[in-house]
C-alpha cells in the first residue's frame, strides 16, 4: 500500500481536548487551550459509538499515533451502532473544520457513501477501519481484520469442538446493512460447513453488538428451541448477555459460545470459560495505521490505497484438532494491540 508512514513536523499541543460540536466532535492536537493551530494536519475518527471497548481502544490508538506523528485528531461517533445520520452530520463537521483525512468505522455500509464520496471530491482522504463500505472502493483504503476470516475461524473450531454431534445453532447478529456483520455470519457458515438456511440454524436474531440486546435475544431464542447448544454472536458484548441468559436458565456449562473481537474484556470471558473461543482482532492497529497513512498524505501527497489485513487470531484454551489458535495467555498479552 502507498503511503509514508514519516512524521510530519511536531507541534506544540494542548494539554486537554476541546469539544467543537454536538455530535461528540473533540479536538486533540496543537494550539494553546486546546485551540487549533492553523497550520495543523487534521485527522478526523469516526467510529460507530464511543462507548463500545473495541472503538474506545480504537480511538486509544489514533491518538498515540497523532501524537507520535505530530498532527491533530478530531473525533466523533455515532449514538448508537447503526447510527447513519449522526455519522454524516461528523462528516460534513470534519470537512468543513478542514480536515486531511478521515477514517470512519460505518455503521451503514451503504447509506454512508454519499457523504464519504462529497468529502473525497474535496480531496480528502477516507479510510475505513474494520468495516468495509459497499462498494469497497467507495473510500481510498481500508485497514481491517478479515472479518470472514474471522468467523470462519470461530464456526471451524464450533464443528470441531461438537464432534459430530448435532447441532442446534443461534445466531446473534448485528444489524441490517453493516458488512461487518453479514462477513462474519457468512464466515461463522462457511467455517461450520453448512449454508444459509441451513435447519441446523434454529435462531437468528439482531443484537446491535450490544449486551442488554444480546441477553434479549438469547432468551427469545431459548424460548424458540431450548436444545440450542451452540451460539454465534457478533462480538464479545453480545456474547456475555448470552451468558447471561444462559445461566439464568442452568444452560451455561451445556451450550458452547463463540464470539469475535479477541478484547481483554472478552479474553477474560474466554479464559474463565464464559465464552469458548474468540476471534481476535486488533482496532489500536488498524487507527494507527490509518493515522500515518493521513500524515504521509500531508506530507507527500501519496494516498493510500486497497486493503491492509490487520490481521485476527483464533484464542481459546481449550483447542480443537486442526483449528490454529492461541492460549488466553497470549490472548492478553495481546488484546486489541
Amino acid at each position: 500500500m502507498p503511503r509514508n508512514h514519516r512524521a510530519v513536523p511536531t507541534l506544540v499541543r494542548a494539554a486537554a481536548c476541546t469539544t467543537v460540536a454536538t455530535l461528540a466532535l473533540t479536538a486533540c492536537g496543537s494550539g494553546a487551550q486546546g485551540g487549533s493551530d492553523s497550520g495543523s494536519v487534521k485527522v478526523g475518527l469516526i467510529t460507530k459509538t464511543d462507548t463500545n471497548p473495541f472503538f474506545v481502544k480504537m480511538k486509544e490508538g489514533a491518538e498515540q499515533a497523532a501524537k507520535e506523528s505530530g498532527v491533530e485528531l478530531v473525533s466523533a461517533a455515532g449514538k448508537f451502532d447503526g447510527d447513519n445520520a449522526g455519522q454524516v452530520t461528523a462528516i460534513e463537521n470534519m470537512v468543513n473544520s478542514g480536515v486531511k483525512g478521515i477514517l470512519i468505522t460505518p455503521n451503514d455500509s451503504k447509506a454512508i457513501v454519499p457523504s464519504l464520496e462529497k468529502a473525497r471530491a474535496k480531496g480528502v482522504l477516507v479510510i475505513a477501519l474494520d468495516s468495509p463500505t459497499e462498494p469497497q472502493d467507495a473510500t481510498d483504503a481500508l485497514f481491517a481484520t478479515d472479518n470472514v476470516k474471522a468467523g470462519e475461524l470461530i464456526g471451524a473450531y464450533a464443528k470441531a469442538a461438537m464432534a459430530g454431534k448435532k447441532a442446534r445453532i443461534a445466531m446473534l447478529d448485528l444489524a441490517p446493512g453493516v458488512a461487518v456483520g453479514v462477513q462474519r455470519h457468512e464466515g461463522f457458515l462457511k467455517g461450520f460447513g453448512v449454508p444459509e438456511g441451513d435447519p441446523s440454524v434454529v435462531c437468528a436474531q439482531d443484537t446491535g453488538g450490544d449486551q442488554a440486546k444480546g441477553q434479549t435475544a438469547m432468551e427469545n431464542c431459548l424460548q424458540k428451541d431450548p436444545d440450542i447448544n451452540v451460539v454465534y454472536t457478533i462480538n464479545e458484548p453480545a456474547a456475555l448477555g448470552a451468558h447471561m441468559a444462559l445461566k439464568a436458565k442452568g444452560l451455561e456449562k451445556k451450550v458452547l459460545v463463540v464470539s469475535v473481537d479477541g478484547g481483554c474484556t472478552g479474553t477474560k470471558a474466554v479464559k474463565e470459560g464464559k465464552i469458548a473461543a474468540t476471534s481476535q482482532q486488533y482496532p489500536l492497529k488498524m487507527a494507527s495505521l490509518g493515522v500515518k497513512a493521513v500524515a504521509g498524505f500531508a506530507e507527500n501527497g501519496k494516498k493510500a490505497s486497497g486493503y491492509t489485513d490487520t490481521g485476527v487470531t483464533l484464542i481459546t484454551d481449550q483447542a480443537q484438532t486442526g483449528v490454529d489458535a492461541k492460549d488466553t495467555a497470549y490472548g492478553l498479552e495481546n488484546c486489541w494491540g
